[in-house]
C-alpha cells in the first residue's frame, strides 16, 4: 500500500519539544498509531552467531504487547491490534506496522521481502517501522530497504542503547558504538528515516555522562530518537547485578528523572523528534514496583511542565554541543 508524505521539519503542536505525533501530522498528515507485530526473528548474540545470553537486561515477551504471536501470520496480528487500539484511538488515526520484537532484518533477503510486503498489503496499513540492531543491515539490505521507501513511509529504529563502547560491552550487546553509527549514516544517506533508542541509567553511566552524549547523538543523522529508564526484570543477568551492587545504578525519583530528561532536550537538535522518554512493562516482570505505577503520559506532562517552567525548548542549549555563542546559562 502507499501513501505521501513529505520531510520537512515542522512543529504544530505549540509543545516545547518536537513531538512524535506532530511529525506524524507533518507526514501523514494525521496522528499514527504503531501497531506491533512478532515476526519470528531472534538476534545474533542470542542465536550464535555472534553470541549468546542475549542483552543482560533483556526480556522481550516483557514489552511484546498480548496480541504479538509469531505463529500467526502478519495480517492477522495486524487486525487483532487493530481491533485492541480502536477503542482507544481517534478515528483519523493512521496505522503503522511495527517490527518490533528481537532484530527485525536479522534473516535472508527473501524472508524480509516476504513479510515486509505481508504487512503492507493489509488494507489499513500506510507504512513499516522496522526495529532492528545495528549489526543486523548491511549494504543489500539497505538498497532493498531504500527502494521500498520509495513508495511507502518507512523508518527503521536501530536499538544503539549507548555511545560508550565500555557500556557496550559490558551489557553484552555484542557491537561497538562505531557499528551504530556506520549503520544509522548509511540508513540515512539512502533517504530512510532513522530512529535511535537510548537507554539511561545502564551501571556507571551517571547523569552528566548522559548530558554530554547528547552531543554525540546531535551528531548521528538521526529522524527520532527514543529515551527511557533502565528498568530491572526478573530474570535477565542486570537483576543480579542491581541486587549485588546497587551503587552502580542511578536511583531516581520521577521529578530527578524528568530533571536529566529535559536538560538533554535543551541539548537535543531542535530537528530530532523526540518519540519516547519512558518506558512501561507489566509489574510481574519487575523486580520492584517503578516510581509507584506512575504512568507515561504522566511523565510526558511532567516534562512538559518542567520545560515550561524554565522558560525552555528542546535545543536551547544546543551550543554547548556545538561550540556556539550561548543563548542562555544552565542555572536559570
Amino acid at each position: 500500500m502507499t501513501t505521501e508524505f513529505r520531510s520537512e521539519f515542522h512543529t504544530d503542536d505549540n509543545r516545547p519539544y518536537y513531538s512524535y505525533g506532530a511529525y506524524c501530522r507533518l507526514i501523514f498528515g494525521r496522528p499514527m498509531q504503531k501497531l506491533p507485530v512478532a515476526a519470528g526473528f531472534t538476534c545474533p548474540n542470542r542465536d550464535g552467531s555472534k553470541g549468546t545470553g542475549g542483552c543482560t537486561f533483556c526480556r522481550n515477551d516483557a514489552f511484546t504487547p498480548g496480541y504479538c504471536d509469531a505463529r500467526l501470520p502478519i495480517g492477522r496480528q495486524l487486525d487483532a491490534a487493530i481491533s485492541f487500539y480502536q477503542r482507544r484511538i481517534r478515528p483519523e488515526t493512521g496505522f503503522l506496522a511495527y517490527f518490533q520484537p528481537f532484530s527485525n532484518t536479522h534473516a535472508p533477503l527473501e524472508r524480509l521481502e516476504r513479510l515486509y510486503n505481508e504487512a503492507l498489503s493489509h488494507p489499513q496499513i500506510n507504512g513499516l517501522v522496522i526495529a532492528t540492531r545495528p549489526d543486523c543491515v548491511d549494504k543489500q539490505k539497505l538498497d532493498f530497504l531504500a527502494e521500498l521507501a520509495r513508495h511507502i513511509y518507512l523508518c527503521i529504529e536501530y536499538g544503539i542503547e549507548s555511545t560508550s563502547d565500555a557500556t557496550l560491552q559490558a551489557i553484552n550487546r555484542g557491537h561497538d558504538f562505531e557499528t551504530a553509527r556506520k549503520a544509522v549514516e548509511e540508513t540515512a544517506r539512502r533517504g530512510i528515516p532513522v530512529g535511535g533508542h537510548f537507554i539511561l541509567g545502564l551501571p556507571d553511566e551517571t547523569g552528566e555522562m548522559l548530558l554530554d552524549r547528547v552531543r554525540i547523538i546531535n551528531s548521528l543523522p538521526l529522524t527520532t530518537v527514543k529515551f527511557h529508564q533502565l528498568q530491572i526484570l526478573a530474570g535477565p543477568p542486570m537483576a543480579a547485578l542491581y541486587e549485588q551492587q546497587p551503587r552502580r545504578f542511578p536511583q531516581w525519583t520521577p521529578e530527578s528523572y524528568v530533571d536529566l530528561l529535559a536538560e538533554m532536550v535543551r541539548r537535543l537538535r531542535p530537528d530530532i523528534v523526540l518519540e519516547r522518554i519512558v518506558n512501561q512493562v507489566p509489574p510481574r516482570f519487575l523486580t520492584q514496583k517503578a516510581w509507584g505505577g506512575l504512568r507515561s503520559g504522566e511523565l510526558w506532562r511532567l516534562l512538559e511542565k518542567r520545560l515550561r517552567e524554565k522558560g525552555a525548548h528542546q535545543g536551547d542549549f544546543l551550543y554547548l554541543c556545538t561550540g556556539d555563542s550561548p543563548r542562555g546559562s544552565l542555572r536559570r
